[in-house]
């Protein structure tokens, strides 16, 4: 059962992406030029979201509730309302608070999981260091675009 309710959580977590998608207001912001190709982004997620849930997972399996799995949660909290910021209400300042805001929580989240799952922590790097790039994304184009 919790392997369904995490798969469920997850899910309902990068929906937000396909819910507030980059359109034609993204494509009409200055980016820099090391911004990955558009076609990178649903891809690298789809392995990412595999990864956070298999991640939720193991440390549910090796501890239940507690501070690993309040992280696990707060991050999904942030990392669904970051597509809400930035491309729905097109918020570039509030979305650079909430990714730096997901990228310490999954920071802590690895922190905490090292002993209790090794193997989760160990997900969850990749996702740190796409977090990073996304926020060094997310601030460049706010500065480019600065009015």
């Amino acid at each position: 059962m919790s392997a369904i309710i995490i798969a469920v959580l997850v899910l309902a977590t990068a929906s937000s992406g396909a819910l507030f998608k980059p359109g034609e207001w993204y494509r009409g912001l200055q980016r820099p030029s090391w911004t990955p190709p558009n076609r990178a982004f649903p891809l690298v997620w789809s392995i990412l979201y595999i990864a956070i849930g298999i991640s939720g997972w193991l440390v549910w399996q090796a501890g239940g509730a507690g501070i690993a799995m309040g992280l696990w949660l707060a991050q999904l909290v942030f990392n669904a309302a970051w597509s809400w910021l930035f491309f729905g209400r097109h918020r570039m300042d509030l979305a650079f608070a909430d990714i730096c805001l997901l990228l310490l929580t999954i920071l802590a989240y690895i922190a905490v999981t090292s002993t209790l799952s090794p193997l989760a922590a160990l997900l969850f790097a990749p996702y740190a260091a796409w977090v990073a790039l996304a926020a060094t994304l997310n601030r460049s184009v706010w500065r480019l675009n600065s009015v």
